[in-house]
């Protein structure tokens, strides 16, 4: 599997990197009316609006900071686009099935749902995110219809 990793806050997370489309630094983000707050909003990327999600904010990691190193990761989900603002961005990893572990119960802190688990390379452990169910669970079903602009 391979992962883009990137850092929010201490934490380091992976993503699978096939659902990366292309990384951009933070621009001003258009706001919408009504929408919570981890969703900073929406930008025109080459004619399609993209809406995007701090995930500090979505995690509850603190007071989130936009400075040279932040990175908007464009990802292509099911034939939808979206952003998502992350503290930076280091490298692609490439992990074998025996370096990724289950992800331990770990209470309220980060639904363990969203989890695929933890990558463990060398000394790094990766706290790895399954895209596909954190962006199609139920909130962010409000980010299509802003996306598509209905009420």
């Amino acid at each position: 599997m391979e992962v883009l990793a990137f850092t929010l806050g201490q934490e380091e997370y992976g993503i699978d990197i096939q659902k990366v489309q292309e990384l951009r630094g933070y621009d001003t983000v258009t706001r919408i009316a009504n929408a919570p707050e981890h969703i900073k909003g929406v930008v025109n990327l080459r004619g399609i609006i993209v809406p995007i999600i701090d995930m500090r904010i979505k995690f509850n990691l603190g007071t989130p900071t936009y400075d040279q190193f932040t990175v908007v990761i464009i990802l292509n989900l099911a034939s939808r686009v979206m952003g998502m603002v992350v503290d930076s961005v280091s490298d692609v990893i490439t992990l074998t099935p025996e370096q990724i572990k289950p992800a331990p119960e770990m209470g309220s802190v980060l639904d363990t749902a969203y989890l695929i688990g933890l990558g463990t390379l060398d000394e790094r452990m990766l706290i790895l995110v399954d895209l596909d169910k954190l962006m199609s669970s139920s909130e962010m079903g409000l980010i299509e219809k802003l996306a598509v602009g209905t009420p």
